[in-house]
């Protein structure tokens, strides 16, 4: 039986590496690098370097694909784009496994942060095993962007007594944080810390977490939010690509 390693590789910095993920890398016939185009080749450099860190003997064999462009749809279409996006996803790993993996070897997908937060690896892996593919998956936890923007920003994730909730920006731009007081914001593209630059509320924003590349911004989100927006736009022209991750507070309700 084919065997599947999703290993997390943490939010950017080499040390970020587990020693279980190291192991892991070094049990990989093939590892498995997604091809997003041009603008985001520097994710595989990472990987890369990643993996001559973890493996410098190597022997294992490197397969690139190309990741199917995703339809980007407006709410509530939003739902069924990604259902679609996965289901190609899903035809081009068969596909993979097929061509490129032998029944008794071992692959490995590097997933950014932590597989199992925020990223659709896992689901895909598991819908072809309940399609019937014969496969073992495992998978190896790792350090995700919410663990190293607390740790960037010297502050625990939580306050006594307060849940602490991890969402997206598309969902904050349609109201869902309104009634929060205490949340992490993921995948941001609509600048959605905006909504409350006219509130008393705080915000620890973070982009390419780990990184030599790293930026930080912390402060009352009226009188930062500038910042950010001008930081952001700089750093994602002159990379390509962005990964932020930011907290927001509000004060503590009585």
């Amino acid at each position: 039986m084919r065997t599947i390693l999703v290993i997390g590789i943490g939010a950017g910095h080499p040390d970020f590496l587990t020693l279980q993920a190291i192991e892991a890398m070094q049990r990989a016939d093939v590892v498995f690098l997604p091809d997003k185009g041009a603008e985001k080749a520097g994710l595989n450099a990472v990987r890369l370097q990643l993996l001559e860190r973890a493996v410098p003997q190597g022997g294992y064999r490197l397969v690139e694909f190309t990741v199917p462009e995703r339809r980007q749809a407006a709410t509530p279409e939003y739902k069924g784009s990604i259902e679609d996006w996965r289901g190609r996803l899903e035809a081009a790993y068969r596909q993979l496994f097929t061509e490129h993996l032998g029944e008794t070897e071992t692959g490995a997908f590097l997933v950014w942060g932590d597989p199992a937060l925020y990223d659709g690896t896992l689901g895909i892996l598991e819908g072809m095993r309940a399609s019937g593919l014969a496969l073992e998956v495992r998978i190896i936890p790792g350090i995700s962007a919410v663990q190293a923007l607390a740790a960037a920003h010297r502050i625990p994730l939580n306050r006594v007594g307060e849940a602490v909730t991890i969402t997206t920006g598309r969902r904050v731009a349609e109201g869902e944080a309104d009634g929060l007081s205490n949340f992490v914001v993921m995948l941001d593209s609509h600048a959605a810390w905006e909504r409350f630059a006219g509130e008393e509320a705080d915000i620890y924003w973070g982009a390419y977490l780990g990184t030599a590349d790293e930026i930080l911004v912390a402060g009352r989100i009226a009188e930062v939010k500038d910042a950010i927006a001008q930081a952001r736009a700089a750093a994602q022209q002159r990379h390509g690509w962005i990964m932020d991750t930011y907290l927001i507070r509000r004060p503590v309700k009585d």
